[in-house]
């Protein structure tokens, strides 16, 4: 006790781990009506998302954005590819950010927009390879082309 007394904690805890433990006492001790309290029967806390579950929120539902995208530019015939690595810098950006999942759309917005704008210019584009360094770097994604038929 004092002014310069030490103030850290034993056990600290985060502030998801902190949520879990709320009791209906609290939210009335934080100020809500008690009226309003008694009308939520049960309490639910939602923990923070790490890296490994963004990642599979932008592959794996069955309208994941990655798949989103790939149907995009299936219309245009073009094959689009995400490297895992890509898929990690963009989860890492949006925990960055600390967006979560709800920002993911708008980092892969900023990553496809002038791909999606130069896509339908040149018919000749057979693959479009989004790479970590297209993420993290602003670098231009590796882009296949197709031969295209020589006129004798």
């Amino acid at each position: 006790m004092g002014f310069r007394a030490d103030l850290t904690h034993r056990d600290p805890k985060t502030v998801s781990e902190l949520l879990y433990e709320v009791q209906p006492e609290d939210l009335l001790k934080f100020g809500l009506i008690p009226e309003f309290v008694g009308r939520l029967p049960v309490i639910a806390t939602l923990g923070e998302l790490d890296e490994e579950a963004l990642v599979r929120i932008l592959s794996e539902p069955k309208n994941a954005l990655v798949r989103q995208y790939q149907k995009l530019f299936d219309m245009e015939n073009v094959h689009l590819k995400f490297t895992q690595g890509a898929l990690k810098a963009i989860s890492r950006e949006a925990l960055k950010r600390k967006s979560g999942a709800r920002g993911l759309r708008a980092i892969m917005e900023a990553i496809m927009m002038d791909l999606m704008f130069d896509i339908p210019s040149q018919p000749n584009i057979k693959e479009v390879l989004i790479s970590e360094e297209v993420v993290t770097h602003k670098e231009q994604p590796l882009l296949v082309y197709q031969k295209t038929a020589e006129t004798a």
